[in-house]
């Protein structure tokens, strides 16, 4: 019986290091806002995540902001959605809840480098949104699409944040990764 209490001890003990050992060589979470120069004098911010709606399909999920020749061009959302299954509907904005009773309409609209988006793509600004969140909740984003029906996206509280971190960002900051290619 001493013997089992004694290998009870050791396991539990290894367990124990190995929980710690794992917190320890735990590396940070990274945002993944990145920057990207363009062209002469135009440099946006962005932020991607992959979310699947209540169907189990997959958006990409871009948040962005552009600034050209200094000047503040917008904050953007844009939502790719699966090719061929979901295609949005261009006249409906946006409808993204928080789990209260908060609600927010994001009107569709491209930014002004953009002419025309194919079908499954959706923008909608977000400048509005971004101002009135006051800290990183979940949101539930209801994707207008063509037909009649809603997908319902997720963003967790982390994406929020980076959506929120990629809003702060001023214009000329070297703070963050920096790329020069196309969006």
């Amino acid at each position: 019986m001493h013997h089992l209490w004694r290998a009870l001890r050791l396991i539990v003990l290894a367990l124990i290091l190995g929980c710690l050992l794992l917190l320890a060589l735990a590396e940070p979470a990274v945002a993944s806002v990145h920057t990207y120069h363009e062209q002469p004098g135009q440099t946006t911010y962005r932020s991607r995540q992959s979310l699947r709606d209540q169907t189990d399909l997959a958006w990409q999920v871009t948040m962005f902001k552009r600034y050209t020749g200094g000047m503040f061009q917008g904050t953007y959302l844009r939502l790719v959605g699966f090719p061929g299954q979901s295609v949005t509907d261009s006249n409906c904005d946006l409808v993204i809840e928080t789990g209260t009773s908060a609600q927010w309409q994001a009107p569709r609209q491209l930014d002004p480098q953009t002419q025309v988006l194919p079908d499954g793509v959706a923008q909608y600004q977000m400048d509005a949104v971004l101002t009135d969140l006051q800290r990183p909740i979940p949101l539930t984003l209801r994707v207008p699409l063509r037909g009649g029906g809603t997908a319902r996206l997720v963003a967790a509280p982390y994406v929020v944040e980076e959506w929120l971190q990629l809003y702060a960002i001023p214009e000329g900051n070297a703070g963050h990764s920096s790329r020069t290619a196309g969006f």
